[in-house]
């Protein structure tokens, strides 16, 4: 049983690509996505969040909308808008971002090595995430959106790829938010047989974002209990190297001082931190540098070095942060329950901290570097789990390119 393999992908035709291509189902809400799909009646966002296409109230949990999803994706495959390849491929997918570029390989990958941790995880997952994701794929009979997933960068896949992105893609497509989504077959069998090849020596491999979605495969395998070789035994995937990642900040914003003066607080903050007042927003330049925007001015904050311990989840940014500020001198234990905080993902940029605490709403907020690739891979290689809300990828991978069908 191989890590990943090559699989007949559904794709939609190469003149309607650019109609189908959608954000991912996890990015918008119903009113968002219902506003993106609006005028196009082939957007995937007719299947990946059908409550558009039923009553504004409705619960995107709801029975019905899983069976509108459904209904919608019999009807783009009755219209001919997607079709089914022939033979089982592998996918080179090249994302372009503001001067990031960055390509990898679509495949599917191994439920069982997903269960054996051979597909590294770094999150814990919510049921009713999962839940959700399961009903989606039941219904559809298929995975329609793919987890990202890394692997350490290897020089003979990274040439194979490479080489694939001089030739001509079969679809080209430049969203409305600007990233550029470029889609390569590989349809070659000893091309296909020497990635197949290169992925098994692989030790392991991670799974950066869409640990919900990978959890629902793995469910709805042990349902369906095949072969091992079924294709309900492996899940879609875009696999980029590790060193093409671009991980962003993802910042937190507090509503309140949990009782302290402004300078009771930053009196607390001096006995674990460096502090130097600062005359523009603080981007961290480093690990362990943290920008902190309180009462109309930024610091720059310095964790003492004697705090930074050898353990690859205590010592990421956002866990000294929460150890040695948030939780002790803010109050705040558990950032996944506590209303009191919340998070901003980097992609918004620093004036949107400086907007959040102007608008009354919050009353501090906290600039921080980007966990790497390294440091998540850390995590997972030790079998735990980084705290909440510790990475922002981007450029984010489109849904409706490819998906998985499970017959």
């Amino acid at each position: 049983m191989s890590l990943i393999r090559p699989f007949a992908g559904l794709r939609p035709l190469p003149a309607r690509a650019a109609e189908v291509v959608a954000p991912p189902y996890d990015v918008l809400n119903s009113a968002e996505a219902r506003e993106r799909a609006a005028g196009r009646p082939w957007s995937f966002l007719h299947i990946s969040k059908a409550e558009i296409d039923l009553p504004v109230d409705t619960d995107p949990y709801d029975p019905a909308v899983y069976a509108k999803s459904a209904e919608n994706l019999q009807k783009m495959l009755d219209e001919g808008i997607l079709v089914r390849d022939s033979k089982p491929c592998y996918y080179a997918y090249r994302l372009i971002m503001n001067g990031h570029s960055q390509i990898g390989l679509v495949a599917v990958a191994s439920v069982k090595d997903y269960d054996s941790n051979r597909i590294r995880k770094h999150e814990f997952t919510r049921p009713a995430k999962e839940d959700d994701r399961v009903r989606q794929i039941e219904a559809l009979n298929a995975q329609t959106g793919p987890v990202l997933l890394a692997y350490q960068s290897q020089a003979d896949i990274d040439a194979i790829l490479a080489q694939v992105a001089t030739t001509q893609p079969v679809v080209d497509v430049t969203a409305d938010d600007g990233v550029q989504h470029t889609f390569w077959m590989i349809d070659d069998d000893a091309t296909i047989a020497k990635i197949t090849a290169g992925f098994d020596a692989m030790p392991a491999i991670y799974i950066a974002d869409g640990h919900h979605r990978s959890a629902s495969a793995s469910r709805v395998a042990k349902t369906r209990q095949g072969s091992g070789e079924d294709n309900s035994d492996y899940f879609l995937s875009v696999i980029y190297p590790h060193t093409q990642m671009n991980i962003l900040d993802y910042n937190r914003v507090v509503t309140d001082l949990n009782g302290l003066s402004k300078n009771e607080l930053l009196a607390s903050i001096k006995k674990s931190f460096s502090v130097s007042v600062e005359s523009a927003a603080v981007s961290p330049a480093h690990e362990a540098e943290f920008g902190m925007y309180l009462d109309g001015q930024w610091y720059h904050l310095n964790i003492n070095a004697d705090l930074i311990p050898n353990d690859p989840v205590k010592r990421l940014d956002v866990s000294l942060l929460a150890d040695h500020l948030i939780e002790p001198l803010l109050g705040i234990s558990d950032p996944r329950t506590d209303n009191r905080i919340d998070f901003v993902g980097g992609i918004r940029g620093l004036a949107e901290l400086e907007k959040r605490v102007a608008s009354g709403n919050m009353a501090l907020a906290f600039s921080l570097y980007p966990t790497s690739m390294e440091a998540l891979m850390a995590v997972a290689d030790a079998g735990e789990v980084m705290p909440p809300k510790s990475t922002w990828f981007e450029p984010k991978l489109a849904d409706g390119l490819v998906s998985h069908v499970l017959d």
